[in-house]
C-alpha cells in the first residue's frame, strides 16, 4: 500500500466506488471531502479526519443525502474543527 497516491490513482479509486455503488460524480465530491479531512487534521488531530468525514456523511444521509446536504454537513464539521480547542476538551471544560 502506498502512502502517497498520485491524483490519477485517487480518481480511479473514486471511479471504482461510484461504479460499484451506482453513484454519480456529484455524489462523491472528492475535493470537498479532502478539504474536510485537512480542516479536521489541522484543527483537531490527524486521526480524527476519517471518522469526521464519516460523521459528515452520516449527518448528510440522515438529512436526505442531497449534494447540498452533504455540503452543509461538511461545512458544519469543518466549522466545528476550526473552533475546537483540544486542550480544553481534555480538561472537562465545555466547548
Amino acid at each position: 500500500m502506498s502512502e502517497h497516491l498520485p491524483p490519477e490513482a485517487l480518481d480511479r479509486w473514486a471511479d471504482a466506488l461510484r461504479e460499484h455503488f451506482g453513484l454519480s460524480e456529484q455524489d462523491v465530491p472528492i475535493g470537498l471531502i479532502l478539504n474536510l479531512a485537512k480542516d479536521v487534521a489541522n484543527g483537531v488531530a490527524r486521526p480524527a479526519a476519517p471518522f469526521s468525514a464519516f460523521v459528515a456523511g452520516l449527518v448528510a444521509g440522515r438529512a436526505g443525502g442531497s449534494p447540498e446536504q452533504v455540503r452543509e454537513a461538511v461545512a458544519a464539521v469543518s466549522q466545528l474543527a476550526s473552533t475546537y480547542d483540544a486542550s480544553a476538551a481534555g480538561s472537562g471544560e465545555s466547548q
